[in-house]
C-alpha cells in the first residue's frame, strides 16, 4: 500500500560566511515548497529544511550535546552553528578564530572529518582530519582541539595521527591530493576513534602494514592503538582494517555497535562492508607478475593477466577477505557518507542504513538483516539530486545532510 505525502522543504535563510561571524534567524526570508511523494505505509513522510547555504564545499558535520553543530568546509576549516543560530569560524584559514597556518586545500584533500569526543561535556574535545603541510611536508593527520563554552575560539591543539598518507604530485590517475579518505567517527560501543584513509592513487599502499593509508584506524583520543585492533604482524598497531579504496564513510549499528564502510569503487561495486578487527578488504590495485600500469597503480584498469578488471573485493587473491554486505549493484556512483537512522519516528527506516552518493546524487535507505547483509534499498524520494557529502543524525533525531553545492539540510520525518 502507498500513501501520498507532503514533502514540505522550508528554507530558512542563506549563510554566507565572508567574516569570522554571521548570524541566521530562523525563519527570516523563509520560503516554502510543498510537493506530493508516494510512500510506502511503513515508510516516514519528510521535510527538508535548507538550514544553511552559501557554504564552500562543506565536507562534515558532529553535532554537541547542546546541539551546536560543527561543520567543515574543505577549502576553510572548521566553524560552528550555535544553537542560537549565530555561526562562527574557528580553527582554519584567515579570518578563523584559530588560524592553521599549516592547512592546505589541493584535490580532494583539506580540512574533512569532524568528530565529538564522548565525553565532551568533560573535555571539550573535538577532531579533525586535515591536510598539513608542517615542516614543509604534506601529509594528511587528525588533531584535538579544545573548543571554549562560548564556542569563540579553540585552543590546546594537540595533532594526535600525524603520518597519514597523502598523494603530493599529480599522475595519470588523477591530481595530488586525491584519495585521502578523511571521515572520522567514535565507535558507539567501544568509545575509540575510527579514522578513513585513502590508497593516494598509489598500488602497493592499500596492502602495505607499515603505511597508513588504504586503512581504517582505531585509536584513542591521545592517537595510541586501540586494544584489540589485531593488526596481522609486523604491522602498525593503530590500523584496524586494510585493503580498503577510499573510504569516506563510516557507521555504526545499533546495539552491538558493528561497524560498516561505506566505499566508492573504481568504475564498478561500491561497496557498503562490515569491518573486523585484522580484516583485509580486499583491494589490491598493484599490477600482478606480468603486468604494467601506469605509475604501478591498477585501480581504473586490471591488475591481471587475463585483463577483468580489479576487482574491490579480491576473494581470488584473498580468500579471507571482508565480504560486502552490497555492491551497490555492480555499480560504482561515488558511494560516500553513511550512518544509521534511529527512533521510532523514522518508522520502518528505524535501524536502516542511510547511504549518500556523490555521482550518483540521492540517498539510499539499506534494510539489513542480524548479519548486516542488505534485504533491499529505497531511494528517498522528493529531493533534489545533489552530491551527498555528510550524512549525521543531530540530537533532535533528524538526518542532517550536507552537499557538495554549498547546502546543509535538515530531513525529518512528518509526526
Amino acid at each position: 500500500m502507498k500513501r501520498v505525502i507532503t514533502l514540505l522543504l522550508i528554507v530558512l535563510c542563506a549563510v554566507h560566511l565572508t567574516s569570522g561571524t554571521v548570524h541566521c534567524s530562523a525563519g527570516r526570508g523563509a520560503s516554502a515548497i510543498a510537493t506530493q511523494v508516494a510512500v510506502a505505509d511503513d515508510e516516514p513522510g519528510l521535510t527538508r529544511t535548507v538550514l544553511m547555504s552559501g557554504l564552500r564545499n562543506p565536507w562534515d558535520l558532529a553535532f554537541t550535546p547542546d546541539g551546536s553543530m560543527l561543520f567543515t568546509e574543505k577549502c576553510r576549516g572548521l566553524a560552528v552553528r550555535r544553537s542560537d543560530g549565530s555561526v562562527h569560524r574557528l580553527f582554519g584559514t584567515s579570518g578563523s578564530a584559530v588560524v592553521a597556518d599549516d592547512l592546505f586545500c589541493q584535490g580532494q584533500s583539506g580540512m574533512l572529518g569532524v568528530a565529538v569526543d564522548p565525553s565532551f561535556a568533560e573535555n571539550r574535545f573535538i577532531y579533525v582530519y586535515m591536510a598539513s603541510n608542517l615542516n614543509n611536508t604534506k601529509t594528511n593527520r587528525v588533531v584535538r582541539l579544545s573548543v571554549d563554552a562560548g564556542y569563540i575560539t579553540v585552543t590546546e591543539r594537540r595533532d594526535i595521527v600525524t603520518d597519514i598518507s597523502y598523494k603530493a604530485s599529480a599522475n595519470i590517475w588523477g591530481r595530488a591530493g586525491a584519495h585521502s579518505g578523511g571521515r572520522i567517527r567514535f565507535g558507539t560501543s567501544d568509545g575509540f576513534l575510527y579514522v578513513t584513509t585513502g590508497d593516494n592513487h598509489n598500488g602497493p599502499l592499500p596492502q602495505d602494514l607499515t603505511r597508513l593509508g588504504g586503512k581504517v584506524l582505531r585509536i584513542d583520543r591521545d592517537g595510541a592503538a586501540a586494544p584489540g585492533n589485531n593488526t596481522p604482524p609486523g604491522g602498525d598497531p593503530r590500523i584496524f582494517t586494510y585493503g580498503h579504496r577510499n573510504v569516506q564513510g563510516i557507521a555504526f549499528s545499533h546495539g552491538s555497535g558493528q561497524p560498516f564502510a561505506c566505499e566508492h569503487g573504481p568504475g564498478h561495486s561500491d561497496e557498503i562492508t562490515p569491518l573486523v578487527a585484522g580484516g583485509n578488504g580486499g583491494w589490491d590495485p598493484k599490477p600482478d607478475a606480468g603486468v604494467s600500469c601506469a605509475s604501478n597503480y591498477c585501480g581504473y584498469t586490471s591488475n591481471k593477466r587475463d585483463g577483468t578488471p580489479t576487482p574491490m573485493t579480491d576473494l581470488a587473491k584473498y580468500p579471507a577477505a571482508l565480504r560486502p554486505s552490497w555492491n551497490n549493484n555492480g555499480v560504482s556512483e561515488g558511494m560516500s557518507p553513511c550512518v544509521f537512522l534511529r527512533g521510532v519516528h523514522w518508522r520502518a527506516w528505524d535501524g536502516r542504513l542511510a547511504v549518500g552518493f556523490l555521482r550518483g546524487a540521492r540517498i539510499d535507505i539499506l534494510n539489513m538483516d542480524s548479519s548486516g547483509m542488505s534485504m533491499g534499498v529505497t531511494t528517498l524520494a522528493g529531493i533534489p539530486a545533489q552530491r551527498m557529502r555528510a550524512l549525521v543524525q543531530g540530537p533532535d533525531g533528524a538526518l542532517y545532510v550536507a552537499i557538495d553545492a554549498g547546502e546543509i539540510w535538515r530531513i525529518a520525518p512528518i509526526p
